[in-house]
């Protein structure tokens, strides 16, 4: 079997992958804060992890995902206050919309999906077992993770204790016996969301959710964690301590894999900038396999810069795929193994680019008419997520801003009865117009048919 290698967060370095048992690999990622819609920065983590459990699963018989829910969080109370709904009517509806686009973007999903509200007692556990390993302590309503109390605290990121802190933004806090200490439980006032402890009426800091989540579908130890790198400070690094430190022994996390940030035209993605882009905002103006490739095109753990010419010309790419699995006609990839070079580029640490440029050599091999460089192809595409459609699918499109089916078949009709009445300026016009609407027209012996260019 091909060697799979991943760059480890915690080790810094390109390593190669040993599952704790290579029977069943279990694999964790942070999953959304239910409050608005998703974004193209969820999106790249969410590729990422889609893109390492299809490659797993066909290296392993078995692979446990799980990738949870946050639906309790401040932000969420503030959300759905200025929204004038309810919590749970803000965190089902944008739940809802979050499955929704990640499986409009042919993503499959985890086999486990746990939300923080089903996990609460689970939180309370670990705090109340942190408190009495001495790793927590209670104080004014609130208990507190003792960073003191953890030496390794900063390893996974790699920096000292007080560069940690530095950066975090930390809260001030007069009961904190250490800046550095972060909350595990917090109070709630009446209006807040709330569960009974024996700490009082309150709810759990973010870190912990992770923690008790992984712990209750994964165990003490589990293969892969991971998440934008955003996260990788502060909150991996106190799912780590918290997680080592309730449980003793364990190595919770194996290896840590984090994707970079994702740019929009050269720059950090805000609101403020007017380049804050929703997965919806895409989608509107270009077909989901282009911005799947589009995000392939750089390798997770470099930076990627999203642009509307570079979703064009990742359009453009699968024209080119399509049109060689459309000259091979019918192809069978049932049980075909993927070509050794593909798998290989994949097993580097999830290489994309790579890959893709594999993807253009089969393409090339199909269209000077090598069946069964189209059928690698296929087989090859689908494993990522592409060539999921037919080719005559692909080249009628979405719509996006173009016409509809309905009325590029009403224009191709009302040519069809120009040319019969011998109007060919009327008929020219007609393919002029869907032309420049991005619908080409092909005349042959059975009739026009038509594709988006």
């Amino acid at each position: 079997m091909t060697q799979l290698t991943l760059h480890d967060s915690q080790r810094r370095a390109n390593v190669p992958f040993q599952p704790l048992d290579p029977e069943h690999v279990r694999v964790y990622y942070c999953g959304p804060t239910v409050y608005d819609l998703p974004h193209l920065g969820n999106l790249r983590a969410m590729l990422t992890a889609d893109i390492l459990t299809r490659l797993l699963r066909r290296l392993y018989p078995r692979v446990t995902f799980v990738r949870n829910i946050t639906d309790v969080d401040d932000k969420i109370t503030a959300r759905a206050a200025a929204n004038n709904e309810t919590i749970a009517q803000l965190t089902e509806r944008t739940t809802a919309e979050f499955h929704a686009d990640l499986a409009a973007m042919n993503m499959l999903p985890p086999d486990i999906e746990p939300r923080a509200t089903h996990n609460i007692e689970e939180m309370v556990a670990m705090i109340a077992h942190l408190i009495e390993l001495g790793h927590a302590y209670e104080a004014e309503g609130h208990v507190l993770f003792a960073v003191a109390s953890f030496p390794s605290y900063g390893a996974l990121s790699g920096r000292d204790t007080d560069e940690l802190v530095a950066g975090a933004r930390v809260e001030v806090a007069p009961y904190k016996r250490d800046p550095g200490d972060f909350v595990l439980w917090k109070p709630s006032r009446p209006t807040q969301p709330g569960w009974n402890s024996p700490w009082g009426r309150g709810r759990p800091g973010w870190h912990i959710e992770c923690s008790a989540m992984s712990h209750r579908y994964l165990g003490e130890n589990f293969d892969i964690h991971g998440g934008g790198s955003d996260l990788l400070f502060p909150h991996h690094e106190n799912e780590r301590a918290q997680s080592l430190c309730c449980f003793p022994g364990s190595t919770f996390a194996n290896y840590w894999v984090h994707n970079a940030m994702l740019l929009v035209d050269g720059e950090k993605m805000s609101k403020s900038l007017g380049n804050f882009l929703t997965i919806r905002d895409v989608l509107a103006r270009g077909p989901v396999e282009a911005l799947r490739l589009l995000l392939m095109g750089a390798q997770y753990h470099s930076v990627l810069n999203f642009t509307w010419d570079g979703l064009d010309e990742a359009r453009r790419t699968l024209d080119r795929f399509y049109r060689a699995l459309e000259m091979a006609g019918p192809l069978d990839v049932e049980d075909r193994p993927l070509p050794a070079a593909f798998l290989a580029a994949l097993c580097d640490d999830l290489n994309t680019p790579l890959a893709i440029a594999e993807l253009h050599a089969m393409a090339t091999a199909a269209l000077a008419g090598n069946k069964d460089a189209a059928v690698d192809l296929l087989a090859s595409g689908r494993t990522i997520g592409l060539l999921m459609q037919e080719p005559e699918a692909w080249f009628r499109g979405e719509a996006g801003d173009g016409p509809s089916e309905a009325e590029i078949d009403a224009l191709i009709a009302e040519r069809l009865a120009a040319r019969t009445a011998k109007d060919f300026a009327r008929a020219d016009a007609i393919r002029k117009e869907l032309s420049d609407k991005g619908v080409m027209l092909e005349d042959g012996s059975s009739g026009t048919t038509w594709r988006r260019a």
